[in-house]
C-alpha cells in the first residue's frame, strides 16, 4: 500500500458555531468526502464508503495549549514530545527536539525499513544558501529537519516547473506575488500534481501551513480563502486516488483556524481523515487516539496486506 500524508498545520475540529469558519464557509468537496458533514467536531467517527474521520488528542496529557514544535515532533517521531520536554513548545524545535528528530524522524525510520520516501514541498532560493551551511540556525520546522536528517533531497522552483514538487501554498500564488514568475495553478491541478508525484514513492509527505497563519490572524476572509483551497485540494485527492493502491491521510498538529474568536491555538482534537481501502481504514482507525499514533499507523499502512478486518 502506498501512503500520501497531507499535513495541515493548525487545523482542529471545532464546534458547529458562528466562530468556526468551517460552518460559515461552503465546503462542498469535503462534504462529499465525509457524507455531507462539515469538518467539525460533529463529524468525528464518521465512517463512509470512501473515508473515515477520527479525532486525535493534541494535548498529549501535558498542561497548556498544544504547540507546533512539540506537536509536529510527536507526529514525525511517534514520541510524546511535550512529555519528553516537560511542556509544549511553540515555533521551531530546540536542541533536544532536534536531537530527537535526528534519531527518530519518520523519513529516517521509513528508509531503514526499505521504503522509498519523499517530502514533496519545494523551497525558495534563499533556503538553499542556508542549506549549504548545514542548517546551522534554529528557525527550521520539524518537516524540514526530518527531511534533512533523513538524507532526502530538497526541491526548488525548477522542480515545481518540472512537476517534481509543489509549493506550500498549493497554487503558486505567493511565488507569483514575490516575482518568481511561476504559473498560477488551481487547487485541483495542485492535487493532480501531488498525486502524480506520490505514485513514484511508497510514502509521500506534503505540508500546508497557511491554515495556522490564518488562525493567528483571526481573519475570517483569509480563513475562508484557505478553507476553500483545502476543500478543493483534499476533495480532488480523495476523488482521484486509487483506493486499492493508495491511502490518503490528512491530519494536523493542533487546532487554530477552526476558532477565530482568538488568535491562539485551541485544545480541540485534530482530524485524522483517512481516505482509501475500507478494511485498512478500519484497522488504522481503531488505533488512532493521539498524535503519537500517526507514525505507527503509517508504518502499519505501508505494510498492509488486504485481509478481513
Amino acid at each position: 500500500m502506498r501512503l500520501l500524508f497531507v499535513f495541515v498545520d493548525g487545523l482542529g475540529l471545532g464546534k458547529e458555531e458562528p466562530g468556526n469558519p468551517f460552518v460559515g464557509t461552503e465546503t462542498p468537496g469535503l462534504a462529499k468526502v465525509i457524507d455531507g458533514k462539515r469538518l467539525t467536531l460533529n463529524a468525528i467517527g464518521n465512517v463512509g464508503g470512501r473515508a473515515s474521520l477520527f479525532g486525535l488528542d493534541a494535548t498529549l496529557g501535558v498542561t497548556g495549549l498544544p504547540q507546533s514544535a512539540t506537536g509536529q515532533a510527536s507526529i514525525f517521531t511517534g514520541v510524546n514530545a511535550p512529555d519528553f520536554l516537560g511542556s509544549h513548545l511553540n515555533g521551531f524545535p530546540e536542541t533536544r527536539l532536534r536531537s530527537l528528530l535526528s534519531r527518530k524522524g519518520l523519513f529516517r525510520q521509513l528508509k531503514k525499513m526499505g521504503y522509498n520516501v519523499i517530502f514533496a514541498n519545494a523551497y525558495r532560493p534563499p533556503f538553499f544558501k542556508m542549506l549549504r551551511r548545514g542548517l546551522p540556525g534554529k528557525r527550521y520546522s520539524c518537516s524540514t529537519l526530518v527531511t534533512y536528517y533523513g538524507g532526502l533531497p530538497f526541491y526548488g522552483l525548477e522542480d515545481i516547473k518540472e512537476g517534481r514538487a509543489l509549493y506550500m501554498d498549493i497554487t503558486n500564488d505567493i511565488l507569483l506575488r514575490m516575482g518568481f514568475g511561476l504559473p498560477l495553478i488551481t487547487p485541483e491541478e495542485g492535487a493532480r500534481r501531488l498525486l502524480a508525484i506520490s505514485k513514484n514513492y511508497d510514502f509521500c509527505l506534503f505540508e500546508y501551513f497557511l491554515s495556522d497563519l490564518a488562525g493567528h490572524m483571526a481573519d475570517k476572509f483569509e480563513a475562508a480563502r484557505v478553507i476553500t483551497i483545502l476543500d478543493r485540494f483534499i476533495s480532488t485527492l480523495s476523488e482521484q486516488i486509487d483506493p486499492a493502491e493508495t491511502m490518503l491521510i490528512v491530519s494536523s498538529d493542533h487546532g487554530n483556524i477552526e476558532d477565530l474568536s482568538g488568535r491562539d491555538h485551541t485544545y480541540n482534537q485534530v482530524p485524522a481523515l483517512l481516505v482509501g481501502d475500507s478494511e485498512l481504514r478500519c484497522a488504522l482507525g481503531s488505533e488512532l487516539k493521539d498524535l503519537t499514533d500517526l507514525l505507527p499507523a503509517i508504518c502499519k499502512g505501508l505494510a498492509w496486506k488486504k485481509s478481513c478486518c
